[in-house]
């Protein structure tokens, strides 16, 4: 395996000049959360549908899996991208993913939505600035 250069990547993004400002990666973790939502399948299928409705998002489908003996793993996949939340209900402690591509969706409204349906006492947001090519800033799909 070829070993990339020190800053090959650095140098690569300074050669692109025509970058969308347009998606954004929320990381949050939510801490002291009620345990018995956290270990709840259905409940958490139903606040991530929620979350990604309230933040303006189209949900295209939702999987989810229980785990033994608890906690919980739930996608939604969205038309604008992903909502996702892993849960460890042993700890109190969840971790959730909202990537978001176009200026439509507000990724915001679902943090504090989901900071409050799981009753977290603590929480920490990472925001991650995405840039793809302007390319692809105005292009829409269909949702077949």
């Amino acid at each position: 395996m070829k070993v990339p250069k020190k800053n090959n990547n650095l140098k690569i993004l300074k050669k692109e000049n025509k970058l969308a400002n347009m998606s954004k990666h929320f990381l949050l973790e939510l801490y002291q959360c009620d345990y018995e939502k956290l270990d709840d399948e259905p409940f958490l299928r139903c606040t991530l549908n929620t979350a990604a409705k309230l933040a303006n998002a189209t949900v295209l489908n939702l999987i989810s899996n229980k785990f033994q003996p608890q906690g919980v793993t739930a996608i939604a996949l969205l038309a604008e991208s992903h909502l996702s939340i892993h849960t460890w209900p042993e700890s109190n402690y969840s971790a959730i993913d909202i990537f978001t591509c176009g200026h439509n969706m507000q990724p915001d409204i679902a943090c504090r939505y989901l900071i409050e349906a799981l009753m977290a006492q603590e929480h920490f947001l990472r925001v991650i600035i995405r840039n793809p090519p302007i390319t692809i800033k105005n292009q829409t799909r269909p949702i077949i």
